[in-house]
């Protein structure tokens, strides 16, 4: 403001500090933008911004610099040519839906073993909007071609590693098939991360991250992101500038800042989640352990040729034997590392019990259609000392019984 100095205190207050000239230096790391507006000398470049013939911000709700920061980091490393930021997974993953078609009169074909929130999604808030959704087990490509020709599904949806029993997705056959019957192909990505694995480079449409998972990695932010066209990223801005799912300039600047050690966290979670699951497939007391790093994992040899050898995921699953609910709590209260918190992909190691967080919404018969029992605990590795990580495990089953 010109002058300033001759306004009063009480202006001074409001304006000193703000607006400050242009420099003729950048900043090594990308800035906080929290102003939710912006304004121009020109008018006409303001309205230039609004009709998209000059690059530019307007308002918080569109985006921000560092969301934009983010959305470019994210779309180098999935190969793609844009990406779209939201403030969680699950805004995400409801975006992404929406821009690939699903609404009234729709079909959707989904994996059965999608991650519960996304299964409730599907099945009951787009059920009561009018798409009808298909669920079909994702590894078997002929009931998924079935699937997509008898519904005339607009989207097939799948996870590259389903959560929580870690099957792994065929991502190139399927996205022929869902091409061939005129589908778009939307994969969940969060659990590979495009360290293990890009979608896009293998036919994907869309690619969705719980950017709260791997790609921030600290535990401290809850993001979500879609990678895909730069077509496909216009129709999902236009969306979010109206129901709003944006991405805050702190959580976007927390989300960029732990995505640069992406490939450090998970070539360790790997080796530690590898470690883990051959340990507990010989202890007398676990019934079962499912990872793809595991060579009796149904889809071990698909894995190994997707991810390239760089590790198979940093998230096991694995039941104790003869548990229940009760017992599984109680060994999860035994742990003294290994946290008990619902998420993963931290650098912290963290359990849950998935019957009763993360697909708590299904009823006892949908669980049981899934796969999922009473006994089944799902572990992410974070990036401690392996043998610290399997001496918690092997106190907490000693106290259990």
């Amino acid at each position: 403001m010109k002058d300033l100095q001759r306004k009063s205190f009480q202006t001074r207050a409001v304006h000193a500090g703000e607006r400050a000239p242009a420099a003729d230096y950048t900043p090594v790391a990308t800035p906080i933008w929290p102003t939710v507006g912006y304004i121009y000398e020109s008018m006409d470049d303001l309205d230039a911004v609004f009709a998209k013939t000059k690059p530019g911000q307007i308002y918080l709700r569109y985006t921000s610099p560092t969301a934009m920061a983010f959305e470019e980091a994210v779309a180098s490393l999935e190969g793609a040519e844009a990406a779209q930021a939201y403030a969680s997974g699950m805004a995400a993953i409801h975006a992404a839906l929406l821009a690939a078609g699903a609404k009234a009169g729709k079909s959707v074909v989904a994996a059965l073993d999608v991650y519960g929130a996304t299964f409730t999604l599907l099945s009951n808030l787009f059920t009561t909007l009018g798409v009808n959704t298909r669920l079909v087990d994702a590894t078997n490509l002929a009931e998924v071609e079935t699937a997509l020709k008898e519904t005339q599904a607009v989207i097939l949806l799948v996870e590259t590693i389903s959560n929580p029993l870690l099957k792994v997705a065929d991502i190139p056959a399927l996205a022929k098939l869902a091409h061939e019957n005129g589908a778009s192909l939307l994969v969940d990505n969060t659990f590979a991360s495009p360290y293990l694995f890009r979608p896009l480079e293998h036919g994907a449409d869309y690619v969705i991250h719980s950017a709260t998972k791997y790609l921030s990695g600290h535990g401290d932010v809850l993001a979500g992101i879609v990678a895909t066209s730069k077509a496909n990223k216009d129709r999902l801005f236009e969306l979010n500038k109206l129901t709003g799912g944006t991405l805050a300039p702190f959580e976007a600047w927390l989300a960029l800042r732990g995505l640069k050690t992406l490939p450090l966290r998970m070539r360790q979670q790997c080796q530690n989640a590898q470690r883990v699951a051959e340990w507990l497939k010989t202890h007398p007391k676990i019934a079962n352990v499912i990872y793809p790093g595991l060579p009796e994992h149904p889809q071990h040899t698909l894995a190994k040729g997707l991810f390239s050898g760089k590790g198979y995921g940093g998230v096991l699953s694995f039941e104790i034997a003869g548990a229940d609910r009760v017992r599984a709590f109680r060994f999860m209260e035994a742990l003294q590392l290994c946290l008990p918190a619902t998420s993963l992909g931290d650098i912290y190691s963290l359990i849950v019990h998935p019957a009763s967080s993360s697909h708590r919404t299904l009823s006892a018969e949908e669980r049981a259609r899934v796969g999922i029992p009473e006994g089944l605990l799902r572990l992410s590795t974070g990036i401690e000392d392996s043998d610290d990580i399997l001496a918690d495990l092997e106190q907490a089953l000693a106290k259990t019984g």
